[in-house]
């Protein structure tokens, strides 16, 4: 009784917070440190509130409007025209000049442009199409397909064609060359997913991880610079998740909007984590596994020496950790329970370096105990579940400090 109590009083918190005309965000980040309940949809606008350059703070329902129709727009200029250009190509030769024809060798061409957009987009079609793949929940069907996507009177090539076709040529062009498919070609793609594994939704359908797809499609337009790395779906996957599984429908019909900008905004934060050229800098990645084994120097001297005598460098295992927002290192529900955390923090990546010291601390008389080879074993499969126990003593770390 007790705890179902407390459960519907913190509930009860959260709603007066968020009803308020003006939020108090130091407010409702101290509650959300604690965790956000996932009833009344309140986790999910609370989330959007930690992205708040997407939402204007919810302070007006206009700035969702707006947002949702700038994403439509993105959708129409990046899938939907370049797929009705190539529908149409070949349909009326006379009217194709050489700046529209796909063999124009011009790198500006409209058409190399939509050559190489097809190697992103099956980088993103193979990491999306296995997003946790110990879930049912991203090969189900969404409840909301996009209809300007799927809307019957467009004519023209969809991502998932794209993909088939794409790939379907890859095949032709290896075994044209070498007389024999070679199993490691890029023509191997089309045999990765059978048909057993994934089911082939009907016209009209879409599957979660399709959605998935698009989001980072039209990220990495958007942001030609860093485009789309590896591991970007492990940080778009958990928001999505959140946001379509929302209890409140007006909400959750416009998961994919909603989603993008929040990962957007996300990784205007973390981007430079994926940038290479970046890593040494005071921004970059090599610096932030740095400074976790800094702190560990200063809070747990023992250990850290300990883990320097062994030859164990940070890399080895914190680069997974911080550039993935430890989203492999748990499953789901944990990894939304400490982004709550994380979310809520306004210096939310510096809080991160702090949680993977608790890690290691957590563990520290395994590490003491173990050598090289059992110690990287520890750290790649990292054996403590409550993530409760983590986000207490990070938070001890903090206090300390």
């Amino acid at each position: 009784y007790s705890c179902s109590y407390k459960a519907a009083f913190m509930i009860q918190e959260f709603k007066v917070s968020l009803s308020e005309e003006n939020i108090n965000l130091k407010t409702l980040r101290e509650l959300c440190f604690n965790g956000i309940p996932f009833e009344g949809g309140i986790r999910a606008l609370c989330w959007k509130v930690s992205c708040p350059a997407s939402f204007s703070l919810l302070s007006s329902t206009l700035s969702h409007v707006s947002h949702r129709e700038v994403y439509s727009q993105f959708l129409k200029e990046m899938i939907i025209q370049p797929g009705i250009a190539k529908a149409n190509l070949g349909l009326s030769r006379e009217d194709v000049t050489m700046e529209d024809h796909p063999l124009n060798p011009n790198p500006d061409s409209r058409w190399n442009t939509y050559f190489k957009d097809n190697e992103i987009l099956l980088q993103i079609d193979k990491d999306v199409r296995r997003l946790y793949p110990d879930m049912a929940f991203f090969q189900r069907p969404t409840e909301y397909p996009c209809q300007l996507i799927l809307d019957p009177q467009n004519d023209y090539e969809t991502l998932r064609r794209r993909v088939e076709q794409t790939t379907l040529k890859a095949q032709t062009v290896n075994r044209n060359r070498s007389g024999v498919t070679n199993v490691s070609s890029p023509g191997k793609s089309l045999n990765l997913y059978p048909s057993n594994e994934y089911e082939v939704l009907p016209s009209g359908s879409e599957a979660h991880w399709e959605v998935v797809e698009r989001i980072l499609f039209i990220y990495a337009k958007l942001n030609p610079g860093i485009a789309y790395v590896q591991g970007m779906n492990e940080i778009v996957g958990p928001i999505y998740y959140t946001f379509a599984t929302d209890p409140n429908s007006q909400w959750k019909e416009h998961a994919e909007a909603d989603t993008f900008f929040c990962f957007t905004n996300l990784m205007s934060e973390n981007r430079d984590n994926f940038i290479k050229s970046l890593d040494d800098s005071q921004c970059g990645i090599t610096y932030k596994m740095e400074s976790v084994y800094s702190m560990l120097k200063d809070k747990d001297l023992e250990l850290y020496l300990k883990l320097e005598e062994q030859n164990i460098k940070p890399q080895y295992f914190t680069f997974r950790w911080l550039t993935l927002l430890l989203s492999q290192e748990f499953l789901l529900p944990d990894v939304i329970r400490i982004w709550d955390t994380l979310f809520s923090d306004q210096d939310r990546f510096h809080f991160l370096i702090l949680v993977c010291c608790a890690m290691l601390i957590l563990i520290r008389d395994n590490l003491l105990a173990g050598d090289f080879t059992v110690n990287m074993r520890l750290l790649q499969d990292y054996p403590i579940s409550d993530v409760h126990t983590i986000l207490t003593r990070a938070k001890e770390l903090q206090d300390n400090s």
